[in-house]
């Protein structure tokens, strides 16, 4: 799915999710449940973020320029952030004011009805926030992801919401409506930490040591008897855009054509393995004397040692910033 598609799957959901939250707002005319009313607050909350969501994946989409050399792509960090921080404050503000009712109960009424119109919301929520990860997840969008896993935590908390409000409604037990938004505040605030936590890692740049592995494990399966080693890896995210620094060291007599020749294929093998696009740099290194002992070009003439093991590229050698040795 290209990024325009992303971008109107967006806004898509942002639109339903105007719906959703008129809906819920209708449950909660009718039951004057604060539990629905809960669900119906985090819902503007899940408008708002929705809406920069939005923005950050249109400007995400803008080429690069002479102010972004590296593209718009940090902005998704900055959405994710954002919204993590957005979903925190709406766990707290439900758990203040459920705290408050749990001493001050208000009479529910009707519930029978905001069972139904919940149960509506929490299925609508589910099959959207499900599309929303998945594609965020295809195309690398920490955006999406974010959004998509708030709405799934919506709709975790409105089957919580819809068991509890069917246990007060045959109990008649009027503060479990309290203890419930306390509890579904709890959960709400849990899932912002996460995709805070997730969107901070992205901007401060830490390490994938998954996507890492995954580029080795190509390295490794493709890798040319030329590529003497790799080393010096470094992966940052640019929203969707992954750069990958690294130094490859090879036959010292190459020619500067030969060793471009040799990027040129490295890079073209990490597009063809990594979903999201690509932008690699390069560092290449002659090969020393050390190397002579795990390298396995069969006819080099420049010998210094003869062959004795291949050694495996792993994140200990490929992340360290020197050439490998036995």
């Amino acid at each position: 799915m290209s990024t325009k598609s992303n971008i109107q799957f967006q806004f898509v959901s942002l639109c339903i999710g105007l719906l959703l939250m008129a809906i819920k707002f209708t449950a909660y005319i009718f039951t004057h449940s604060n539990a629905i009313l809960t669900d119906a607050l985090e819902s503007i909350v899940n408008i708002v973020a929705g809406a920069f969501a939005l923005y950050s994946l249109i400007l995400a989409n803008q080429p690069k320029d002479e102010n972004h050399p590296y593209g718009h792509g940090k902005i998704e960090f900055i959405s994710a952030s954002i919204e993590g921080i957005l979903i925190t404050i709406a766990g707290i503000l439900i758990i203040i004011k459920s705290t408050y009712n749990f001493f001050y109960p208000e009479q529910v009424s009707q519930l029978d009805i905001g069972i139904v119109l919940t149960t509506f919301c929490g299925m609508v929520n589910y099959g959207l926030g499900y599309f929303t990860e998945k594609k965020g997840e295809q195309h690398s969008s920490l955006t999406m992801i974010a959004s998509g896993k708030h709405l799934k935590s919506d709709a975790y908390s409105t089957v919580g919401l819809i068991i509890g409000l069917a246990i007060i409604y045959f109990s008649k037990i009027v503060w479990l409506d309290s203890v419930l938004a306390i509890l579904f505040g709890l959960l709400i605030c849990k899932t912002g930490y996460d995709v805070l936590r997730k969107s901070i890692a992205g901007i401060m740049d830490e390490t994938d040591y998954e996507l890492l592995e995954n580029i080795i494990k190509f390295f490794n399966e493709n890798r040319k008897n030329v590529w003497i080693d790799v080393h010096n890896m470094r992966i940052i995210k640019f929203g969707h855009v992954i750069h990958i620094d690294c130094h490859v060291t090879m036959p010292w007599y190459y020619t500067t054509l030969q060793a471009h020749e040799e990027v040129k294929a490295i890079e073209d093998l990490v597009n063809t393995k990594v979903e999201s696009p690509v932008e690699l740099f390069i560092h290449t290194d002659p090969c020393i004397e050390i190397s002579c002992s795990h390298c396995q070009i069969t006819d080099c003439k420049v010998r210094q040692h003869a062959f004795e093991t291949k050694i495996d590229w792993n994140l200990k050698n490929v992340m360290a910033n020197k050439k490998h040795s036995l």
